[in-house]
């Protein structure tokens, strides 16, 4: 029993030297978020002028979902209001691509601020989320750009008459568009967002299951805020997040089910230690 005491002490010294090692004065803290922060803004401006010379290619592919609304791809205009319109469009555009673009990068910077405080084992556990993380977020555009957009653009066209056509302004439509890709895409990291908190054990799979009826009412508003006012947007956006919620609770009966046979199997190392 002494020795499996002894061999529990070890380890949690194991454990807590190699934090110590990890540990910075918050004045390196700072310095090391200034630095990170700085490494963001260099490569989200570098993408963003890259992407402002490619503005007319972004604002092509953009385009397609209105397109589709348009049986006769003759039939579609765009109007600008005033003659700087359109130039800050394209900035928009450009800041949009760089966004897109560079998530992933951003969200390397992020685990390379927060990695150093962390466990070895907790940094190998944090990688797959770091993966997950943009994968999740094109899906989530992917489901804006091929889905919600043109059902909900078809949504507004349908109710043109003959003496009221829809003629819509070209900042307005790419600022819908680009709105809801990033919109979605940030929703789309429930799943990562929750088995993450259950990695920590902060939520666990009961109570996620008790919750589903406020998660039911906080996708709906979220949905209703986040997207226009229409039945098509806020349905589009609230059903796949459900499903999300969903995915999230067998994530993270997976994530328990790890650690409980993690443990399960230190306890038996534990104590086919102590009866040698």
């Amino acid at each position: 029993m002494a020795d499996s005491k002894a061999q529990i002490e070890d380890k949690s010294k194991q454990g807590e030297d190699e934090l110590a090692g990890s540990e910075a004065p918050l004045l390196d803290h700072l310095i090391e978020l200034r630095k990170r922060l700085i490494n963001s803004a260099i490569a989200i401006v570098g993408l963003m002028i890259i992407c402002f010379i490619f503005a007319g290619t972004i604002f092509d592919v953009l385009l397609n979902p209105y397109r589709s609304i348009y049986p006769n791809p003759g039939d579609m205009e765009l109007i600008y209001t005033a003659p700087q319109e359109f130039f800050f469009t394209q900035l928009n555009l450009a800041f949009f691509g760089a966004v897109f673009l560079g998530f992933p990068y951003i969200a390397s910077q992020i685990y390379g601020f927060v990695a150093p405080g962390l466990y070895k084992h907790e940094r190998r556990a944090l990688v797959p989320y770091l993966i997950a993380t943009p994968i999740f977020f094109v899906l989530g555009a992917a489901m804006v750009y091929f889905v919600v957009l043109p059902m909900a653009l078809g949504f507004f066209a349908g109710m043109q008459t003959e003496e009221i056509k829809l003629l819509a302004r070209v900042s307005e439509y790419l600022g819908l568009a680009m709105t809801l890709i990033l919109a979605f895409g940030i929703c789309f990291q429930l799943p990562v967002v929750l088995t993450l908190l259950a990695q920590i054990d902060l939520i666990n799979v009961e109570s996620l299951k008790k919750g589903r009826r406020y998660a039911i009412v906080g996708i709906l508003v979220v949905a209703a805020f986040i997207t226009p006012p229409d039945p098509i947007s806020q349905i589009g956006l609230a059903i796949p997040m459900y499903g999300l919620y969903e995915l999230s609770i067998l994530s993270v009966r997976w994530v328990q089910k790890r650690r409980e046979a993690a443990l399960a199997a230190q306890e038996k190392e534990l104590n086919g230690s102590s009866s040698e």
